[in-house]
């Protein structure tokens, strides 16, 4: 293999690794919109989905470096539309998924503290996992993020 196939294969695995994260990511949360889960349930789901951030972190790291390696290895310029517009939705997606994590964190405390106080299902908690805040936020990181894929695979104005 030559230098740009290991770029670009190490700038792909970086991207599954992300959007596979945010695809876990999604399913855990959707499971806990889902029927009137016990506070233990939704805590093990919030737990699960706060794992994610692993495949977040390593595919970050690998994306982005790799990402803009092949931008100057490729002969493209950084200043391509393009490329100025992943990068963008890309640090956005970051962003949103960051700041409705840290919003959720209250949802993950109570549930936790419920199911330790009997385990009941609660509607405080339900209002908890439903905030439209924070689902907008993770939703539309999802949304940044998938566009980004989009955007890197159609190269609109790459020319070739």
């Amino acid at each position: 293999m030559n230098k740009y196939e290991w770029l670009l294969a190490l700038h792909v695995t970086g991207a599954f690794l992300f959007l596979g994260a945010a695809v876990v990511a999604l399913v855990l949360n959707t499971s806990v919109l889902r029927g009137d889960r016990r506070p233990s349930e939704v805590a093990l789901l919030l737990r699960l989905t706060a794992r994610a951030n692993i495949g977040f972190g390593v595919g970050l790291l690998l994306l982005l470096v790799f990402g803009l390696w092949l931008v100057d290895d490729a002969g493209y310029g950084y200043g391509d539309g393009w490329i100025v517009a992943a990068l963008v939705l890309f640090v956005l997606s970051n962003v949103f998924g960051a700041v409705g994590g840290e919003r959720a964190k209250p949802a993950a405390k109570l549930a936790d503290r419920l199911a330790a106080e009997g385990d009941e299902p609660s509607a405080e908690l339900k209002a908890a996992v439903r905030d439209p805040i924070v689902l907008a936020l993770d939703y539309g990181a999802a949304l940044f993020g998938f566009t980004v894929l989009v955007l890197m695979i159609w190269k609109p104005g790459a020319g070739g």
